[in-house]
């Protein structure tokens, strides 16, 4: 059974790779450090898969850890970086642009973690609701009311950029 999910683990990391690594830059908006992220997660991860029972929860426990390694991240380095348009349009070469409207994007940077976290996973992952929930620990109720919250936040704050843009 351990070696069944060594092997699951490895599979799941080569085939969502660019989720995962997608989802360590929505943190912290630069390459480098996105992939240092990966490779902490991926070390943590191998050290504790003898915690996990089912080989088919182990995506949302492995963007579990990723999300943890990039919030520690921030933590420890203290730096929120802008992404500049080039760089993200490198990084979706191969992928559909996730960040069409850089209003939207700004919004979302203003975000505290917990509700960006739930955005990122909910509409630019395309999570369930329940995933989300399990990934974050929190019950399917408060994961949606994080959700609905994120939205109202950005709702607002683009609401507010375009008061100021009309005048």
């Amino acid at each position: 059974m351990e070696e069944e999910i060594r092997e699951h683990f490895v599979e799941c990391v080569t085939h969502y790779q660019s989720d995962f690594y997608r989802l360590a830059y929505s943190y912290v908006k630069n390459e480098a450090d996105a992939l240092d992220i990966i490779q902490e997660a991926i070390q943590k991860g191998l050290i504790n898969l003898k915690k996990v029972h089912n080989p088919e929860a182990i995506k949302s426990w492995f963007y579990k850890i990723i999300i943890h390694t990039a919030i520690d991240f921030l933590r420890k380095n203290k730096k929120l970086k802008i992404v500049d348009g080039e760089t993200m349009e490198r990084l979706h070469q191969q992928h559909e642009d996730r960040y069409e409207n850089l209003d939207l994007k700004e919004a979302l940077e203003r975000l505290p973690i917990k509700y960006k976290t739930v955005i990122v996973l909910r509409y630019f992952e395309d999570l369930r609701i329940d995933e989300i929930a399990e990934i974050l620990g929190k019950t399917t109720s408060t994961t949606k009311t994080r959700l609905y919250k994120a939205l109202q936040l950005l709702r607002m704050d683009i609401g507010k950029e375009e008061l100021f843009d009309d005048k």
